[in-house]
């Protein structure tokens, strides 16, 4: 795991071409906490590197003919890893895609696998207030906090899933600053990581 912080412009040379050409059919997997972004800053990144975006939880839901809440209401939350699995392992012989996968999806140990075999993987990671923010707008969509102390189950849930997520390639921060900001951290960070060179400056190398 590689926590990287950069700022806003790091990327403003690094080729999209290139980045695609190295992770060649490998996604880019987005794991981390609900609320932490993993959807809106997922579209951008895929949109500037040129590849689709593929929301696991909406294709979870299209596979179930149901919401994921319905789903966890009617079947239980066994049942919908279950059925995560399966999809996140089928979405991932369609690379390469910029993937948002659930809050829990990478807790399951084969998923996990199997997400490092066909992908680099981001933890996009949070403070406690950052998230508690975000989710308090949209608490009715989020099965795992529907308990007596959100608050309390949100403290619990980072304390538990944390050290999993820190498992992954990259880590980085997602906070209170534009999610293009986020997102050139993003692909500053793949560039690294994938080895991938920037362009050279206009005026260097006979250009």
């Amino acid at each position: 795991m590689t926590d990287i912080a950069l700022q806003n412009d790091a990327n403003a040379a690094v080729p999209a071409d290139a980045i695609r050409a190295a992770l060649d059919r490998r996604s880019v997997v987005l794991v981390g906490m609900m609320g932490v972004g993993k959807s809106s800053i997922g579209r951008r990144l895929a949109g500037r590197l040129g590849i689709p975006f593929v929301d696991a939880d909406a294709e979870i839901e299209k596979a179930a003919g149901m919401s994921i809440s319905d789903i966890f209401a009617r079947h239980g939350e066994a049942d919908f890893r279950s059925g995560e699995a399966r999809v996140i392992a089928r979405l991932l012989e369609a690379g390469p895609q910029v993937l948002a996968s659930g809050g829990g999806a990478f807790m399951n140990e084969t998923t996990r696998a199997t997400i490092k075999s066909k992908s680099v993987s981001i933890w996009l990671a949070a403070e406690f207030e950052v998230l508690m923010r975000r989710i308090a707008k949209r608490k009715n969509e989020r099965p795992m906090l529907q308990t007596d102390d959100p608050a309390e189950t949100l403290r619990q849930l980072i304390t538990l899933r944390e050290p999993i997520y820190a498992m992954a390639d990259l880590t980085v921060r997602s906070r209170e600053v534009p999610h293009e900001a986020i997102v050139s951290e993003i692909i500053a960070a793949l560039a690294a990581y994938l080895n991938v060179a920037p362009a050279p400056p206009p005026g260097k190398d006979g250009a």
